[in-house]
């Protein structure tokens, strides 16, 4: 009886084992079945997103990251040319808008581009806008002083009422340096140099008092009814003027062939003292040779912004070239590469018309 028993209690457990082992298979079989689903079939949202998490690398393979990145993105990308124009926007703080020569777009606060000795206006904007000037009043110092037919070569002194308290700007100068009076006039004009700009009004006969009144009475002959002076270097913010008015300021200094020259010049060594030092010019074009420029004057104070005015030819065009209130180091360089880009444009496209930034349309002689 005992041996029949455990005999019956084998047989049992061996068939409940066999039943075991069948239905694990079964389910193993039907595991295998899942994982072999073709990837095909799966919906990109049912895919699993990729993560910053670093992942073992037992279980993925080292080519992994290519096939991530080769994975479309539910997302469209933008047309290339979407992309040009976003990087182009984030560039306006910086200086350039657009690249685009059919489009002018400048960043300064006002603008002016005539034909010089003509009647045609290329651009405008804010050009009637009345604004502190900076340093472009040194063009009209330097007419005053060449109106008063001085001797060039005559001895100048940097004195103590020279120095600028009003804004502390800094200077190469030293009180005491002495120089010819036409080394002077080519450091205001190309290094826009304060302390030479008001030497030079302080030796002017009456003093300053006497040179302010010469340079109001000059602006209102040359029709600037919107433009007054009451220093001679433009540190003042009380100089100022309009785009209109200072295309009218440029043109006059033309006329003064020192003026052309000295405002030009790339760089130039200057006697001081008896020491010799070099200076530069403050506009980087005057160094370009794809511009042609012939009077180039500078200028800046926190209340004018950067500023600059030009005449150059474009296209083969005489221009007069005003930018004011630029923001930026280079912004107002920017800006009138970009003038220039665009009419060059314009005049090879033979195109007729374009819009000012006023809205008036203007005629592009050709």
């Amino acid at each position: 009886m005992r041996i029949t028993l455990i005999s019956a209690m084998l047989s049992m457990a061996f068939v409940c084992t066999v039943l075991s082992l069948g239905s694990a298979e079964a389910a193993e079989s039907d595991r295998t079945k899942v994982a072999k689903k073709p990837l095909a079939t799966q919906t990109a949202s049912s895919r699993p997103k990729a993560t910053n998490a670093p992942s073992s690398a037992k279980n993925k393979p080292a080519s992994s990251p290519k096939k991530t990145s080769a994975v479309p993105s539910s997302k469209p990308k933008p047309p290339v040319s979407s992309v040009k124009k976003a990087g182009s926007a984030l560039a306006t703080t910086a200086g350039p808008v657009s690249q685009d020569p059919t489009r002018l777009a400048v960043q300064s606060g006002a603008v002016l581009v005539i034909e010089q000795g003509g009647e045609h206006t290329f651009y405008q904007k804010n050009a009637n806008a009345v604004v502190p000037i900076a340093s472009i009043t040194k063009l009209m110092t330097a007419m005053v002083v060449l109106d008063g037919i001085p001797d060039l070569q005559s001895t100048i002194t940097i004195g103590e009422e020279d120095v600028d308290y009003l804004k502390g700007s800094s200077s190469r100068l030293r009180v005491g340096s002495t120089m010819s009076r036409e080394s002077a006039l080519l450091l205001a004009l190309m290094s826009s140099e304060n302390r030479a700009s008001h030497a030079l009004a302080r030796h002017y006969p009456g003093g300053v008092p006497a040179f302010l009144a010469a340079m109001n009475i000059k602006a209102l002959a040359l029709g600037m009814r919107d433009t007054h002076f009451e220093d001679p270097t433009g540190l003042n913010s009380h100089n100022v003027s309009t785009a209109h008015d200072l295309a009218k300021m440029v043109v006059a200094a033309h006329r003064y062939p020192l003026i052309r020259e000295f405002s030009t010049t790339p760089e130039a060594t200057v006697d001081v003292s008896g020491r010799e030092l070099g200076f530069r010019n403050t506009n980087p074009l005057v160094r370009n040779t794809a511009w042609d420029v012939g009077l180039s004057k500078t200028g800046y104070i926190s209340e004018a912004g950067k500023c600059l005015v030009m005449q150059a030819r474009v296209a083969d065009k005489p221009l007069v070239i005003v930018l004011l209130d630029s923001v930026g180091k280079l912004t107002r360089i920017g800006d009138a590469n970009r003038i220039k880009r665009w009419l060059e444009h314009n005049y090879a496209a033979g195109k007729g018309t374009t819009k000012t930034a006023g809205g008036t349309s203007v005629k592009i002689p050709g």
